[in-house]
């Protein structure tokens, strides 16, 4: 007998929201014919999407994951080379690194953002180059929408020469201050940094094509490279001739189009991001001395996304089961890319804390669709201070 399909949870954890031109852009590129890799939505997505994050070039593709995938490839990246992870990541951001046939080098996260640690860093980069074994790439993630400490990375890989790529897929608007205390990131967006820059338009994050990604970079040649990859690796003109082994990666017209309408929506979206984080950064601050309930902190001089809104709590397990009960998804945090049965057994740089698997133990993400409406995020914070006053359904008091 099959299993019964499960209700849709009553209030879901982070759903697109359509309130613009979502529906015009879509049937203009339906009545056009140009549904597919070919059409002026697609060059449209790119140019509009460059001048909002303030990089010189957009190239874009069908995922995230198809991002870091086209930017290894154009890096170098390759069998038995090395490429340097966060390891408290979602695991598209390594994939891609096992699809060029590279080992993994996995960075725990800091307490500060929970992005990747600049020191530990460092310290594999001196250590890989004293065993003449430097990485080819590092892949630094701004991790749910918080930007990474890049400052110091930025100078690490340009003291080793080593290309950083930026994992921006669920950092879409993230920014440093002008106070910043780095030159080549203050006052930029992040993915504008690194030598390239890889964002997810999958239907979770703040803006969605559907499916579909982007990458940035400030060199021409770079962008050309991956935009020939990107359409199978053809060679301008009639005849049928591909110079490289490429790949079917090209977003569609009718994503873009999507993409497009997304984007114009994003400042509104944004600031209603930073609204719902803003209240459940609060309820975490009120409960903390109590209950240790944590908000994932955000770097001094740093603008985050607020993408996923996150905090982490001891006990876990009973307030999943409690939100669960209430029609409220909830999701816990992700297992350290190190730990995953099909990534263990690469080397793992730790500080004197494993971070990445304190997260992935306390870690918890809650509601916070832009269309979140102020009567659900009531429920919300209702359950949580309820399964956490009373012990009932949720946690246990001490």
């Amino acid at each position: 007998m099959a299993n019964p399909i499960s209700a849709p949870p009553q209030i879901p954890l982070c759903v697109p929201h359509f309130t613009g031109n979502e529906r015009r852009y879509v049937l203009e590129a339906l009545d056009s014919t140009f549904v597919s890799s070919v059409g002026p939505f697609v060059e449209r997505f790119e140019r509009e999407f460059a001048a909002f994050v303030g990089s010189p070039y957009a190239v874009a593709c069908a995922s995230g994951t198809a991002a870091i995938h086209l930017a290894l490839r154009v890096l170098g990246v390759g069998p038995g080379d090395l490429v340097l992870c966060s390891d408290f990541t979602f695991i598209a951001s390594a994939n891609p690194v096992r699809y060029q046939g590279a080992d993994l080098g996995f960075i725990d996260s800091e307490t500060r953002s929970w992005n990747l640690d600049p020191h530990l860093v460092v310290q594999a980069l001196e250590e890989s180059a004293a065993k003449g074994r430097l990485p080819k790439a590092v892949i630094a993630v701004h991790v749910l929408g918080q930007p990474a400490d890049l400052g110091p990375i930025v100078d690490a890989c340009a003291r080793f020469q080593v290309p950083l790529i930026e994992d921006a897929a669920e950092a879409l608007g993230s920014s440093y201050t002008a106070r910043y205390p780095h030159a080549a990131c203050a006052g930029r967006q992040v993915g504008t940094i690194g030598r390239i820059g890889c964002f997810s338009f999958n239907g979770n994050k703040i803006i969605t094509t559907g499916g579909g990604g982007m990458l940035t970079t400030a060199d021409q040649a770079l962008a050309q490279k991956l935009r020939h990859l990107s359409t199978q690796a053809k060679l301008p003109g009639l005849a049928f001739v591909h110079d490289e082994v490429g790949y079917n990666y090209r977003l569609t017209n009718l994503a873009a189009a999507l993409g497009i309408a997304q984007l114009e929506c994003l400042p509104d979206f944004l600031a209603r991001k930073h609204a719902i984080a803003g209240r459940y950064r609060r309820w975490c601050e009120e409960n903390t001395q109590r209950w240790g309930t944590v908000y994932q902190p955000a770097l001094a001089h740093t603008k985050p996304s607020d993408w996923l809104c996150s905090f982490t709590l001891p006990g876990r397990a009973r307030l999943i089961d409690s939100c669960t009960a209430a029609g409220i998804q909830v999701r816990p945090l992700w297992l350290p890319l190190g730990e995953q049965p099909c990534l263990s057994g690469f080397q793992r740089w730790r500080g004197s804390q494993d971070i990445a698997h304190f997260l992935a133990e306390n870690g918890l993400s809650v509601p916070c669709s832009v269309g979140l409406t102020d009567s659900d995020h009531d429920h919300v914070i209702e359950v949580l201070s309820a399964a956490l006053t009373d012990g009932g359904p949720g946690l246990q008091s001490p």
